[in-house]
This record gives C-alpha cells, structure tokens and sequence, in this order.
C-alpha cells in the first residue's frame, strides 16, 4: 500500500532517470521548464530530441527564480519557462520496513515519471504526472499533506524557503550534502569556494537537526528564529521550522545531547529535544 501526497515544494540535485523511463520522452517538451522543484532532473528523451531538465522549486519564488535562470543563460539558446500542468507526487509506502519499490500501472507509463527521490530513500519516491497521483500507482491512496510534512520533519528533510530561507540558510549547515544537493566536483556558482573549504576542513559547528518539542505549545506555533537554549541558559541556536510538535532547528554540534527548551511568552517553557537521523553518514553521528 503506497500514500500518494502533493507537496508544495521540494529541494534536490541531479538525477538521472531509471531505464525504464528513458523512453518516456513524450510528456515533455525539449526545454528547460520549471516546476516545483530547485535545482534539476533530467528529462529522459528520443535521440532526435534536444536535451531537457525539469526544476522544482518553492512555488512562492517560481517567478524569481525563472528571471534568475533567463538573466544567466546569455546568449544560450535555452528556453525557460514553467509548466503547470505537471504535478509533482511524493510516494511513501505504508510499510516502509517491506517497500520493495513503487510502479506505475501499465497504461500510464508513457505519460508519468516515476523515481527515487534522490535526498534519502526515507521519502520514498517522486511522481512526475498530470494526473492524479494516487490513481497512477497500484495500490496507492490519496495521503494527508500534513503527514507528509510531518514525515520529514522527523527524517531532518527542509523543504522550500520557510526551512531553507534565502539568505540565512548555508547548504552543509543545511546538511544539503547529505542529500545529493551539493556538488564537491563541479562549478562554478556563489559561495563555492567557502562551501568547498568547510567541506575539505570537516568543520560544521552547526546544523539543521529534526526536533520534537514537549510542553504546551503557543497557540500559533514556535516561532521562527526563537532561540534555543541550554538548561544554563545559554543559546544553542534557534528553531527554523516545523509543524505541530515536530520541526527543523539550527543547533551548535556540541550542545544537543543535553537539555534544551525554548521559552516563549504564551506558553512559557517548551522542552526541545533533537536527535541525529539514521540516514545521516555514520561519521556525522
């Protein structure tokens, strides 16, 4: 049995298309298009067609990042332009411990992509499709948004620029390496050389690590931004994220194993507590 969600908004690097879908070349247009997805895939295509990628991104910035991409293509003959008759699908199965993988049915292989999601293979699958995802897989069902946001809140995964905001977030303090989101041997872009430099030196003081909070909650949510603190007190970072009693903070390495709580003006004291994903490279742990 498979849960079939929408997401709003995913992040993600290269990924090259499973074998069976390199023939699927007719769903697609031969340009660069734009989803919901930053950064890229390629599209599988015939040899006669010209090569094309698929972006996801945040859909609030869909409309800045297609003016970034034309305001760098120069004179490349690169068409940049979104496409909203796709729809993107995460599959996760509700059985994780027996998935041996999901499939398409038959009659819809021709005009849907189906593929690993190349972050971690704790969110499953991603479905590339105009058509209603659940009815695309055998056995799949129509999920909750919010379990899937829940979901990977608990695996550590941000999602769009409410996890990942511009201009606050750095991809390894983000963990973005860990999930095929940085790239050690190919350039050039900002901030390269300083991501490669922290890479090589094996320094991360901080990162985004998945936590689960216990307390009354304010009404509205934890904040963005509000500081974390240790039982003396002192800051170990400050919460990014989350849902409910689950979220995404930015903590100093060194103080997570202790006691940690937020305090807020609503509610007062709410306990924080964060672990390290299995998932995770062991030499991180």
């Amino acid at each position: 049995m498979w849960k079939c969600y929408a997401p709003t908004c995913i992040s993600t690097n290269h990924q090259e298309a499973d074998t069976d879908a390199r023939a699927r070349g007719s769903l697609f247009q031969t340009r660069v298009r734009t989803t919901l997805r930053t950064l890229t895939q390629q599209v599988p295509q015939h040899a006669d067609q010209e090569p094309a990628f698929l972006l996801e991104c945040d859909s609030s910035v869909l409309d800045a990042l297609q003016k970034h991409l034309v305001l760098h293509k120069i004179r490349r003959k690169v068409t940049v332009e979104p496409c909203p008759e796709l729809h993107v699908w995460a599959v996760l199965s509700c059985d994780p411990e027996g998935a041996s993988g999901a499939t398409l049915l038959q009659e819809h292989k021709s005009t849907a992509i189906l593929t690993r999601d190349p972050r971690t293979a704790r969110m499953g699958w991603r479905l590339l499709a105009q058509d209603k995802g659940s009815t695309l897989v055998p056995g799949g069902q129509l999920g909750d948004l919010q379990d899937y946001h829940r979901h990977r809140y608990l695996q550590g995964v941000p999602e769009g620029v409410h996890d990942l905001p511009p201009g606050v977030a750095l991809p390894l303090e983000s963990n973005l390496a860990f999930m095929n989101g940085v790239s050690f041997t190919k350039g050039c872009y900002i901030g390269q050389e300083l991501t490669a430099r922290t890479h090589h030196m094996g320094v991360i003081r901080k990162r985004l690590f998945p936590v689960q909070l216990s307390g009354p909650l304010p009404a509205n949510g934890i904040a963005p931004g509000t500081t974390v603190l240790t039982e003396s007190g002192q800051a170990a970072g400050k919460y990014r994220a989350g849902q409910g009693d689950v979220g995404l903070a930015l903590l100093h390495s060194e103080k997570i194993k202790g006691p940690l709580h937020i305090r807020t003006a609503e509610s007062g004291r709410v306990a924080l507590t964060a672990s390290v994903p299995d998932w995770w490279p062991t030499t991180t742990k």
